[in-house]
Order: C-alpha cells, then sequence, then structure tokens
C-alpha cells in the first residue's frame, strides 16, 4: 500500500500574470505546469510566453468589437424581459418597463416595431391585450393601456438590448475594476457582426503568434442572467444556467420562422415570468427553438474554429459563460471541430459533465477556488483580513472534484484568475502542488482502463435525458433533489445514463438498464411534469417493472395529477401523496419495518433528507413496506414495494451525505435484484469510497472527510483487505 503520491510534470495549466513573472515561472515548475494561460483582467508579458510553456489566450468573441459595438447599437445582443405586474386601479394604466431591473444591463429596444414583437397581458385573465389598446412611451420607457379592468394585473413583454455583458459586470463588480469599460456583447445571428468577428479573430490570431491554444469563452451566447436594481437585496431577478432567452432578436425569430414553418411570440420566451428554466419540463415549440439556434452556433462556431486551425493553433472552448447553443452533450457537438473542453467545477457531478461530452480530443477542468479575492460563492477565500483560508477551500473542492475524476477520465485540470493573489499563501502553494500529482497520478490508472462497476446500468429519467446530463441547471443549488442524487451518483461505481421521457414513450426502457430514478417535485423538468401525460411513458415503465426491472422515486415521481391520484407510478411504488384532496378518505396504518438490505450499514434509520422534504404520502396496502417515517407524523420517508417481478423504492427526499449516498447504492442493488453481488470492491467506511482498475491491478481509496479514516475493503473474492489507514483529505494506492 502506498499513501505517497510521486512527482509528475505535465496536465496543468497555469494562469500567469505580467509583472509577475518570477512567481508564474516558479510555481509554474512546483506544480508542474506545461501550459500557461491568461485570465480575464490579466495579460501575459514576452518573458511568459517565451518562456517555453504552451500558451492558452482567451478570447471572447462577442465582446472583443467593442469600437464596432458602439458604432452599431443596433447590433447588440437583446431578449424579452416582462415588465413587474402592476394591478389596475382605474381603466388607464402606466408600466415602467424596467421598474426592477438594473438598467446598466439593459435598455428597451424601441427599434424594432414593438407592435410587431411585443405582448400586453391581464394577468388575471390570461388573455392577451389588444394592440390597439396599448401604446409605448420611449422617452418614459413606459408601455400606456387603456381600456383596463380595475383590479386586474397586467405585464408587458417587451425586447431590450444588453448594454452591458454580464461576465464583464459581475467581474466589474466583484473585482472593483473601476473605470474599466464597461463591455458590451454583440449578436453574431447578423452578417455584418459575422464580418466584423471573423475579421477581428484573424488579427488576433496572427498577433498571438506564441499562442498554441485559443480559449474560447465560451462562444456567442451567455447564460441568462437577468439583475435587479437593488442588488443587495435581489441581484437575481431570474438566472438560469442553460436557458436560452439571451438568444432572442426579430431576425432570430424570421429566420425560425422562415425555417420551421410557425412563428414563436414573446409569450414563448417569457413564459409568465417563469421564462424557461431549465427546472421546468420543456415545450415543444422551445426545443424547436434550441435546435434552431444549435443549428446556428454550430455553423457560425465552425467558421471560427477553421480559421483558429487555419492558423496551426488548436481551438478550445469553455463549458460556462457564453456557452448557450454549444452544447456539448448534444450528438452534434464533434461537428465544431473543437480540440478541448474546459468546465469550470466545484464538485463531482461537474467533473462527469465535462467527461460526459462526446468530440473532442481533450477534457480540462478549472478547479476552485478560483483566483479572486472574493471567491464564487462568497467565501473570503484570498482576503487575510477577511478571514481568508484559500488551502482549506481547496482541499473541500478538491475531495468533491476527486470523487468524480476517480469515476471518469479526465485529461487535464488548471486553475484561473490573479496569480499574485497566491503569492502570501505558501501553505496554499504547497497544497496545489499536491493535489497536481494526485491528479497526475489518477490519470495515469483511466489510461487503457476502466474502473469497476455493477454488473448493471442505472438510468435517470428527466424530460431532458442525455442533453442535460450531470446537470439540472449550473452549479449546485441545495434545494433540487436531483443535483443530490447525482452528486451522490458520481462518486460511486455504477454505469449511469440518462433518458428523457420522449425516448421512453418512443423506445421504451433501454436493455441492460435494472433500475431506474426519478427524482424531483411535481411539474418539474426533474420529475417529468407534463411529459407524463403521454400514457406511453406509464405503460411503458410500468410494464417494465412487471417484468422484472427497478424503480427508485424520490421526492414526487412522475407526479401529475388525476381525479384520485397524483403520482402516475402510485401503484408500481404501493404509495402516493395527497396534496389535501383526501380529506374524507382513509389512511392505512402500516407497521416499521426498519430492517431491511438498504439500511443494514446505517444504524439510525432516521435518516436526514433536508428540511424540505416531502410529506402526506400515504401507502395503499399492508404489501408496502415502511422503512423509516417522518418525526411526530405517519408519513414514509422511506418504503419498499414489489410489484410484479420487480421492485420499487421510495425515498421523501434526498440530501447529499455519506451516510444517504451509501443508502442510495444500497437501494439501486436492491431494486435491480442484485443484492447478491452487493459488496465487491466496497469499503466499509461511509466516509471513504473505492475505485478498482482491473487492468492496472490498481486499487484507489480515497477519505472525503476532513479527519483521519480507518476502513477495510472487501476485495472481488469476498474477502476483507487489511484495514486502510488515511490521512484528512487522504488517498491510499493498493496493488491488487
Amino acid at each position: 500500500m502506498s499513501t505517497n503520491i510521486p512527482s509528475f510534470s505535465g496536465s496543468f495549466t497555469l494562469p500567469g500574470e505580467a509583472g509577475f513573472e518570477q512567481l508564474t515561472l516558479q510555481l509554474a515548475k512546483k506544480w508542474g505546469a506545461d501550459t500557461i494561460r491568461d485570465s480575464d483582467g490579466t495579460q501575459l508579458s514576452p518573458e511568459i510566453t517565451q518562456s517555453g510553456y504552451s500558451i492558452y489566450s482567451t478570447i471572447c468573441l462577442v465582446r472583443s468589437v467593442q469600437p464596432w459595438a458602439r458604432k452599431n447599437p443596433h447590433k447588440l445582443q437583446q431578449n424579452f424581459l416582462m415588465s413587474r405586474p402592476v394591478v389596475a386601479a382605474k381603466p388607464s394604466v402606466t408600466i415602467s418597463l424596467l421598474d426592477g431591473y438594473y438598467t446598466e444591463q439593459f435598455v428597451v429596444n424601441v427599434k424594432d416595431s414593438p407592435k410587431q414583437w411585443w405582448q400586453v397581458f391581464d394577468r388575471t385573465t390570461g388573455g392577451e391585450v389588444p394592440k390597439a389598446k396599448w401604446s409605448v412611451d420611449p422617452k418614459k420607457g413606459a408601455v400606456i393601456i387603456t381600456g383596463a379592468t380595475p383590479g386586474h394585473r397586467y405585464t408587458v413583454n417587451f425586447l431590450a438590448f444588453r448594454i452591458w455583458e454580464e461576465i464583464s459586470m459581475y467581474n466589474h463588480l466583484t473585482n472593483n475594476w473601476g473605470d474599466r469599460e464597461h463591455l458590451s456583447a454583440v449578436d453574431p445571428m447578423h452578417p455584418e457582426t459575422q464580418k466584423a468577428l471573423l475579421a477581428y479573430l484573424d488579427g488576433w490570431l496572427r498577433d498571438h503568434a506564441d499562442t498554441r491554444v485559443v480559449r474560447f469563452t465560451s462562444m456567442f451566447y451567455n447564460l441568462t442572467w437577468f439583475w435587479g436594481a437593488d442588488h443587495k437585496r435581489l441581484r437575481d431577478v431570474y438566472t438560469d444556467w442553460a436557458d436560452y432567452e439571451m438568444t432572442v432578436s426579430p431576425r432570430a425569430l424570421k429566420l425560425f420562422e422562415k425555417k420551421y414553418g410557425y412563428k414563436l411570440t414573446s409569450e414563448d420566451f417569457v413564459n409568465g415570468g417563469l421564462y424557461n428554466s431549465t427546472h421546468n419540463a420543456p415545450t415543444r415549440r422551445y426545443r424547436d427553438y434550441m435546435a434552431f439556434m444549435h443549428d446556428f452556433v454550430i455553423e457560425f462556431g465552425r467558421k471560427c474554429v477553421d480559421l483558429v486551425h487555419k492558423h496551426k493553433k488548436l481551438a478550445y472552448v469553455f463549458y460556462d459563460d457564453n456557452w448557450i447553443g454549444v452544447e456539448p452533450s448534444s450528438p452534434r457537438f464533434h461537428e465544431f471541430g473543437f480540440d478541448g473542453l474546459i468546465k469550470c467545477v466545484f464538485n463531482a457531478f461537474e467533473v462527469r459533465l465535462c467527461a460526459h461530452s462526446r468530440g473532442v480530443s481533450t477534457k480540462e477542468l478549472r478547479l476552485h477556488p478560483y483566483l479572486f479575492p472574493t471567491g464564487l460563492k462568497g467565501e473570503p477565500t484570498f482576503q487575510k483580513n477577511g478571514g481568508g483560508n484559500p488551502t482549506l477551500d481547496a482541499k473541500n473542492f478538491w475531495i468533491d472534484a476527486r470523487r468524480g475524476i476517480v469515476r471518469a477520465p479526465i485529461d487535464r485540470i488548471g486553475l484561473g484568475g490573479y496569480l499574485s493573489l497566491v503569492e502570501p499563501w505558501p501553505d496554499f502553494q504547497d497544497y496545489i502542488e499536491k493535489v497536481a500529482n494526485e491528479f497526475r497520478l489518477l490519470k495515469s490508472f483511466h489510461k487503457g482502463d476502466k474502473p469497476h462497476v455493477a454488473p448493471f446500468k442505472v438510468a435517470v429519467l428527466t424530460a431532458w435525458g442525455d442533453l442535460r446530463a450531470w446537470t439540472c441547471s449550473g452549479h449546485f443549488m441545495a434545494n433540487v433533489e436531483l443535483y443530490h442524487v447525482l452528486e451522490a451518483l458520481s462518486g460511486l461505481p455504477l454505469d449511469v445514463q440518462f433518458i428523457s421521457l420522449d425516448d421512453i414513450a418512443q423506445n421504451g426502457v433501454p436493455r441492460g438498464v435494472k433500475a431506474i430514478i426519478n427524482c424531483g417535485r411535481a411539474g418539474t423538468a426533474w420529475s417529468g411534469g407534463a411529459h407524463w401525460a403521454d400514457p406511453r411513458v406509464e405503460t411503458a415503465i410500468t410494464e417494465y417493472v412487471q417484468r422484472g426491472g427497478g424503480l427508485i422515486g424520490i421526492a414526487e415521481p412522475s407526479a401529475l395529477p388525476q381525479a384520485g391520484q397524483n403520482f402516475r407510478l402510485a401503484r408500481v411504488l404501493g404509495l402516493d401523496r395527497d396534496n389535501g384532496e383526501r380529506v374524507a378518505n382513509g389512511r392505512y396504518k402500516y407497521d416499521l419495518s426498519p430492517k431491511h438490505f438498504i439500511t443494514e450499514e446505517l444504524a439510525d434509520v432516521t435518516l436526514d433528507f433536508g428540511p424540505k422534504e416531502i410529506d402526506n404520502i400515504y401507502v395503499f396496502d399492508g404489501d408496502t413496506h415502511v422503512h423509516a417515517e417522518r418525526p411526530g407524523e405517519a408519513s414514509p420517508r422511506l418504503a419498499t414495494h414489489a410489484f410484479g417481478k420487480g421492485r420499487a423504492v421510495y425515498m421523501s427526499g434526498f440530501k447529499f451525505t455519506y451516510e444517504n449516498t451509501r443508502l442510495l447504492h444500497r437501494a439501486l442493488f436492491w431494486a435491480a435484484a442484485h443484492e447478491a453481488k452487493w459488496g465487491v470492491w466496497h469499503s466499509e467506511n461511509l466516509n471513504t469510497e473505492a475505485t478498482y482498475f482491473p487492468k492496472r491491478k490498481k486499487l484507489v481509496v480515497i477519505n472525503n472527510a476532513g479527519t483521519p479514516q480507518a476502513t477495510r475493503i472487501t476485495l472481488a473474492n469476498g474477502r476483507t483487505a487489511k484495514t486502510v489507514n488515511l490521512e484528512a483529505h487522504g488517498i491510499a494506492i493498493l496493488d491488487m
């Protein structure tokens, strides 16, 4: 057994900084970097670019042509916004369009025929107000409605130009960039913009002779981020990591209509103020628009990549920021011709997200903490006077990301930001050296080998399927159950795939899948929402379990209310949820059965699924076995049910903890009827995890805790290896 990690070099990208040449080159050697990059707000000096290291240079094309943008303000990117609702007090109502929005981000677009593109709604009735009954006051930025009904709510869907690009805005306000220029984003949907961008890119490539890799950040359209006027109380009026709201323009809508044969309206994007959050099940119209924009981003993006290749350089794309339309999980992603993909990661499921993409030869992670004074989660990372502890932050981020890196191959890691910030933190410098060497060792195990996994496949069922594999909508959100489930799955020895309800309706359950997970709240894309209205989905999964398949339902699985039933798969699960309509109906009185294969390794089955787990669950009869219930009420937390030849498990919620991860792992084995094969390459201690690489005969044991841990490992033949002792956050490599 070895806990000493050998020193390697390569596969590491270091952020350089002009003015700190000695520090840059010193840390490049210490961390074994083979590449130096620039970051937003930094530059590389000739001493760095000509030092013998490979050079990454960052470019955000849509922010790159500011003089052209100022001359062509009508070619800036735009989107639909919904005004704040106003309750009519009299027949004439004036609505101030940007009330509540950050006016340094938006300006109302009155140039492109408001009567053609805008809509006014009586939200009380749900009806659209006739165009003859409203008018625009451009000077006041307002809409005046006549003939309104007092007591009714009214809103306006209107087009707005974005005059300050969101990432520039965030960096500016976070890092106090003072009088630096506020950058705008131009819209490449216009042919004139494309011409300007390609000309700029060609000149930029000529000027960056030392650059080996062009790092696009990202392509053209940003994740949706509408800022509020009062940043302290409501900075994010609306934000979603994968929404296409910020791609909209009259030109795009006209081209869409020409291609698809029907018109989209502002309400297709605004959706009553919900917009098209990835958390909500997508409509067919919205999916058509996504496909339309994906086509365009591929078409123009390929021209940019081809130009990079013409200059004998590699093209990488950053899987964040302006990534909308790139879709690295799409089967068409390879058409861009990118050489590499870079993903910013906080945790394990984002590692798996990067590894899951198809169509690039190199996959790289940008680790945290980002080298900013304040971390992206608000922590005072590099602030000595503010209580910052970058080494501890780095350890916590690394142990989360490492769970995914052990399970899936990644080619490179690196950091971003201001390298100068690390100078007064020698312990941080030492820890990153350790992380870099540990990563390179794990990478070597993946080469020509795959980690051992369970002898069955697991499918995660959502409305999105594989297009949103390993992600919900951005970085980890504590109030979304599926994030927690994905984080648990990311480090487990399981073969996981992602399927949509449409996939099930058309093709049934994929071959080899022995357990399906459906997790989420009613109405969300993760539970499935209105997609459960297709009876083919319910029929296919019901028959699948009857024939011997397994189902894990978490929170409100298959929720789409019908008279007398809320979960479409209630009879498979053996239970349902009472939303309050069953006040006149009785409930079956179950007995608790705390002992079960699923709970065998957990001393206490009271469980902790977080503060927002689902209540008012009731069982149908004694065929459903309840193993844990909510304190103080007869509402199951954990239940099992045999259905035909198959099995179902219900959990009232889920929170990522190592106890719950073990619970989910065992539940999947039980649902798949594979209990007899449980325990192969298994780590007994819940705070530790084991991964076996069969060709290399290496067993990797990681400690996910911030304290020393000891564990015993069960081998493939059932024998238990000697105890493995691990330091805090540590790792051990066993030759088998």
